[in-house]
């Protein structure tokens, strides 16, 4: 798969991908381990990274967050605003 890089980043809207927002971990962040992420990473040919912009959506909603990595559950998760949750 490949993975986006700066340039990309910056010059356009980041990728949409799936993200069931009612698997939060216990801090709030949206883990990024169900089948309508994998399938949408596959699609597009992304791999997750350090800090890296996406669209996440679920239905009608969708908001903006940034991927990291939990060492805790060792799965890749996504820091949200739920402040910033809008309807699609």
């Amino acid at each position: 798969m490949r993975k986006m890089t700066q340039a990309n980043d910056t010059n356009k809207e980041p990728p949409r991908v799936y993200a069931d927002f009612n698997n939060a971990d216990r801090i709030g962040r949206l883990r990024l381990n169900c089948q309508g992420t994998r399938e949408d990473l596959e699609r597009q040919k992304l791999e997750f990274r350090e800090n890296m912009k996406l669209t996440l959506y679920m239905e009608d909603i969708e908001c903006v967050g940034t991927v990291t990595y939990s060492q805790e559950e060792r799965i890749w998760v996504a820091k949200i605003n739920w402040n910033e949750v809008r309807d699609r």
